[in-house]
């Protein structure tokens, strides 16, 4: 792959809780669709809490012609539930899933019968063998809750012992992160696509709060400049848009594996991104 030729993408929405928002929603599905991405995902809420919106959504994106990946999460979930997800989702004709730990909805204990997403990635290879793809979750730059950076390879590595096919990353800003994981997990003698995961920016105020959230650096500088714009959303838009596009350059430069990106259910971003990539 050369650093002009296309890339495989891959487009990332979350359940819509209207019915206005499902409306939104399926426009914004059909123009992205013009990019014809790989897959879509759909993710799913803590402890299932989104099941009955994700379900949907995946059901309307196979309706529409396009493969879809359903998230799946399995933090205070029990056997049986996990199973009978796996069973409504392999009858609508899903092949791939994204198997996360999750979280925890507020104010539960840890409960359930999984501890790690290694252990439900185990659990539905065990079920269902070959029938589906299985995403795992990467962390170029460290699960916020890992103890060291090589406790939270080792997480990585179970997950790909356990039976997944390929990875999509949490969303970074500095490529370097991105190509220091992928050497460190080659030199375990792991074999996996690593796919990059990108968040187009639209929002300071709401970049810094998922960042803060998830553990994802914002670099120092991008962070001033987006400080320095204040409330001028057509500059955050615009250099957003420069930052992105020229991180995913350097991404499909190094031989990235393909670029997911996490639309937040808006299409203007991901569109013009991919637009200047060729």
């Amino acid at each position: 792959m050369t650093a002009t030729s296309p890339i495989p993408i891959s487009v990332e929405f979350f359940p819509p809780k209207t019915p206005e928002g499902v409306d939104k929603l399926r426009g914004v599905r059909q123009q992205l669709y013009t990019l014809k991405p790989e897959f879509c995902s759909v993710t799913f809420g803590a402890g299932g809490s989104t099941q009955e919106g994700t379900f949907n959504t995946v059901r309307d994106i196979l309706a529409e012609g396009v493969q879809a990946a359903s998230h799946i999460s399995c933090i205070g979930a029990t056997h049986a539930k996990v199973r009978e997800q796996l069973g409504i989702l392999k009858a609508m004709g899903v092949r791939r899933l994204v198997a996360l730990r999750g979280d925890l909805p507020s104010g539960f204990g840890i409960g359930g019968e999984f501890h790690y997403a290694s252990d439900l990635v185990e659990f539905v290879r065990a079920e269902t063998g070959d029938d589906f793809h299985i995403e795992v979750a990467a962390y170029p730059e460290i699960h916020p809750q890992a103890r060291s950076p090589a406790a939270d390879l080792q997480a990585f590595a179970a997950k790909v012992k356990a039976g997944a096919n390929s990875a999509i990353t949490q969303y970074f800003y500095n490529a370097d992160a991105y190509f220091r994981f992928v050497e460190e997990v080659d030199a375990l003698g792991l074999s996996l696509p690593i796919v990059p995961g990108i968040m187009p920016i639209a929002s300071s105020t709401q970049l810094m709060r998922f960042s803060d959230a998830c553990g994802a650096e914002i670099p120092r500088w991008i962070r001033l400049r987006l400080q320095n714009f204040g409330d001028d959303v057509a500059s955050i838009k615009a250099f957003g848009l420069d930052v992105v596009t020229d991180l995913c350059l350097q991404l499909r430069a190094g031989g990235a594996p393909g670029l997911h990106f996490y639309s937040m259910n808006q299409s203007a971003a991901t569109l013009e991104i991919c637009h200047r990539l060729g």
